[in-house]
């Protein structure tokens, strides 16, 4: 398995709450293979490059838990 790495910057991050809330929202991605978040809003994700529909999920994951994308 090839795995694609990513980092991408979301708004709203203020506090270790939110890195947690992050965190507990990507645990439920499938097919992620790893994920990593920062107070300065930089999320990290790893996936399978075979399975690009997985990126999509984590954005989704994110804006359902309050989080949107600064950039895509």
């Amino acid at each position: 398995m090839a795995v694609r790495s990513e980092t991408l910057q979301v708004d709203g991050v203020h506090c270790i709450n939110c890195i947690q809330k992050i965190g507990t929202a990507l645990g439920g991605v499938d097919g992620l293979v790893g994920a990593s978040a920062t107070l300065t809003g930089e999320v990290s994700i790893s996936y399978d490059e075979a399975q690009p529909e997985v990126r999509d999920r984590v954005v989704d994951a994110l804006a359902g838990c309050g989080f949107g994308l600064l950039a895509v």
